[in-house]
């Protein structure tokens, strides 16, 4: 199934995926914009903090680039930023496992404290919840594009007819008398 034609670009779902991963792009930026204004090491893991969570230059450029490819996504806004919010979602909870296994080890070059786990889990459930809005579920609304998508027998079913083709009278002579407030 090809993405861009399941939705019109119009839609008011679109909507909700570019604010979400422009809200979530620009808190990765700022928070990667801090760590680069801070000075911190490359790869150090000396643990310092930078709105509570741990960050090297590592992590600080890593979350310049996914908070730059999410503002991008939003710019762009309509399946792309649904399908960018779901990809960069499951990315941060992915990492939020991986680093969960490293705390404490040499491999924890991103500098992950157990808050960054956290955030990272958070995060990728923010996202991914912007990114799925709408698309994923098992009631979707018939009138909701997606279910149209995937159900184009039904939907065509679905679909109101014309007053003329369902033999609704719609000639005025046809029509009922208006009603009259003086008649008794």
């Amino acid at each position: 199934m090809r993405l861009k034609d399941e939705m019109p670009v119009d839609h008011r779902l679109s909507q909700v995926y570019r604010v979400g991963a422009a809200v979530c792009g620009l808190l990765l930026l700022l928070f990667g914009c801090l760590g680069f204004a801070d000075g911190l090491s490359s790869f150090g893991t000396d643990g310092q903090r930078i709105a509570g969570l741990s960050t090297n230059n590592l992590l600080s450029g890593v979350s310049v680039a996914f908070g730059l490819l999410l503002v991008v996504a939003a710019a762009v806004g309509g399946n792309l930023a649904s399908t960018v919010n779901i990809s960069v979602g499951v990315l941060f909870v992915l990492s939020g496992f991986v680093h969960l296994f490293l705390i404490g080890h040499e491999g924890n070059i991103l500098d992950f404290g157990m808050s960054n786990v956290v955030f990272s889990f958070l995060m990728g459930l923010l996202v991914m919840t912007f990114g799925m809005y709408g698309r994923v579920s098992g009631g979707l609304p018939h009138d909701n594009p997606y279910w149209r998508r995937r159900h184009p027998k039904l939907a065509a079913r679905e679909a109101p007819i014309p007053l003329s083709q369902a033999g609704i009278a719609t000639a005025a002579s046809d029509r009922l008398p208006e009603r009259r407030d003086d008649c008794v």
